[in-house]
């Protein structure tokens, strides 16, 4: 099995950013953790991270494509009004999952609402780096 994931603006400043509510864990860090759990499973991952839009939109028609099995997906601030990226998603005929490290219905207000939800086989919030190793399991008992 072949998963893209695609992390958005900001995450690549974890560790730095609000270490209140993300952590002091880094980004290096997640994308240890990922590959450890991905190799654990034996799924192979793409590991990516952009802080503009329209790469994130290109990402997503690479992993169509390219025939990526499935798409793990924090799309970080745009979650809450990028439609760009809702219909890249669309594009795509395999499962995707939804990850954020907090919990975003619990958050600001303007976080609460997620515009790509829906069209997800899954979402999962608010288990930090956990969240991705969820994800990764939901992929393998795909299998």
């Amino acid at each position: 099995m072949n998963l893209m994931i695609i992390n958005g603006p900001n995450l690549d400043m974890l560790g730095a950013r609000q270490p209140e509510i993300y952590g002091t864990e880094d980004y290096e860090d997640l994308c240890f953790k990922i590959d450890q759990w991905a190799q654990d499973l034996d799924i192979s991952v793409d590991v990516r991270q952009s802080n503009y839009e329209g790469e994130i939109v290109e990402f997503i028609h690479e992993a169509f494509e390219e025939r990526f099995d499935g798409l793990i997906i924090n799309p970080a601030a745009y979650t809450h009004y990028s439609y760009a990226i809702r219909d890249a998603i669309l594009i795509l005929d395999v499962p995707v999952v939804e990850v954020h490290l907090t919990d975003i219905s619990q958050r600001d207000e303007f976080r609460r609402h997620s515009v790509i939800s829906d069209i997800c086989a899954k979402t999962i919030k608010g288990k930090g780096f956990e969240g991705y190793k969820e994800a990764l399991e939901f992929f393998f008992d795909l299998l």
